[in-house]
């Protein structure tokens, strides 16, 4: 007996979210080293019919994404970095029955409200201790919720430097870590800057707020503000090329 494929709108989102066409993922997935990959690979993927890729996919699945394969909407899956003998390296189709990982009774169940996915407004504030000013940042994010694990992702026009973060929700409690990468030709001169994020939701899912950590140059903790307002629960193609432009935040 077959099983109806399930699309894979995790893979679909995050490729919507790069402004990437099928045929634009299969060609980055080529350059990563993944000679094999093609549009109608990637079709397979995001329909649902090839749940499980093969390692040197999704290998190369991770790099192109920076993302755990994990939030790519396939589960886990082997691909090396702890790579154990369990995948003979074929690529599983759920119409001929992919078996589902197995779970014991002592495992701990996330605690992941939502839903989250969606385009998000994310600001943040900062001082800046060169200019003796505290300034506003502003990106729009695609943020993706798997299970109790979010990825956001900055638009790549929405701000002249590229932000992300690796977040886990527990309840209403979000934690994680940021990092971003600044403008090559700003007063950063394309710094990469990273730190830790604990953020409360509401009860309604569609605001984040809390606050940053992070180093400064002379070794000092900064902190500020930070919050993610939801925009749109759509990750759909036509809905982030509406929000791939600089915000215009009146605060």
């Amino acid at each position: 007996m077959t099983t109806a494929a399930v699309p894979n709108t995790a893979l679909r989102a995050a490729r919507n979210a790069r402004r990437m066409s099928q045929d634009d993922l299969a060609r980055a997935l080529r350059d990563a080293g993944c000679s094999s990959a093609t549009k109608r690979l990637v079709q397979r993927w995001e329909s649902g019919r090839t749940t499980n890729p093969r390692p040197s996919h999704a290998r190369a699945l991770e790099e192109v994404m920076r993302l755990p394969i994990e939030t790519l909407g396939f589960g886990a899956v082997s691909t090396g970095r702890s790579l154990s003998g369990g995948n003979s390296g074929h690529e599983v189709d759920s119409s001929i029955g992919a078996v589902p990982a197995e779970r014991h009774p002592g495992d701990a169940t996330p605690q992941a409200a939502g839903p989250f996915s969606g385009v998000w407004l994310s600001t943040y504030e900062f001082y800046s201790s060169g200019r003796d000013k505290t300034f506003t940042s502003s990106h729009y994010v695609v943020l993706l919720q798997h299970g109790d694990r979010l990825t956001v992702r900055s638009l790549p026009n929405s701000a002249p430097s590229v932000m992300q973060m690796d977040l886990t929700v527990d309840g209403h409690i979000v934690t994680g870590t940021w990092s971003e990468n600044t403008a090559p030709k700003g007063y950063y001169k394309g710094a990469k800057y990273h730190g830790a994020i604990q953020m409360l939701s509401e009860l309604t899912h569609t605001r984040l707020a809390g606050k940053w950590l992070g180093y400064g140059k002379n070794f000092e903790i900064n902190s500020g503000p930070w919050e993610l307002v939801l925009q749109d629960r759509s990750t759909s193609k036509a809905t982030i090329e509406v929000f791939d432009r600089p915000p215009q935040v009146d605060r």
